[in-house]
């Protein structure tokens, strides 16, 4: 049986990681207000981290609750998230998104995080 708990694992917690991310992203996916940075790591699972700043979004409460949106979502896709890690950065205009667009926005950014990771890898080694 899958557990589906967000632990520490799946979390960048130090700058060093997080700054190894922005210095090395091989994947970039966009979404309306949302932009994801990805590189490969050597782990069997994803880890993600987010940079949510006051400039795109004013109120504590609107960064707060895009924080709880994306945890719970890669919490709920863990398992079939390609072993990367993962820098979720906020844009002008995510504020204004209500939580079923935005749940729309990063089921859609995952969808194709996975879909650029494979096909990166059959580019890599050819079967």
């Amino acid at each position: 049986m899958a557990t589906y708990g967000y632990t520490r694992s799946l979390r960048l917690l130090s700058s060093r990681e997080f700054q190894h991310v922005f210095d090395n992203a091989c994947f970039k996916v966009h979404g309306k207000g949302l932009l994801a940075l990805a590189c490969a790591n050597d782990l069997d699972h994803v880890r993600a981290g987010m940079v949510f700043g006051k400039k795109s979004m004013r109120r504590a409460v609107d960064r707060n609750r895009l924080k709880r949106l994306t945890r719970e979502s890669i919490r709920l896709r863990q398992h079939w998230l390609p072993a990367v890690d993962i820098v979720v950065i906020s844009k002008r205009g995510v504020a204004d998104l209500d939580s079923e667009t935005l749940q729309r926005q990063l089921d859609g950014m995952w969808r194709r995080l996975e879909q650029d990771v494979k096909r990166k890898n059959r580019k890599v080694s050819p079967a």
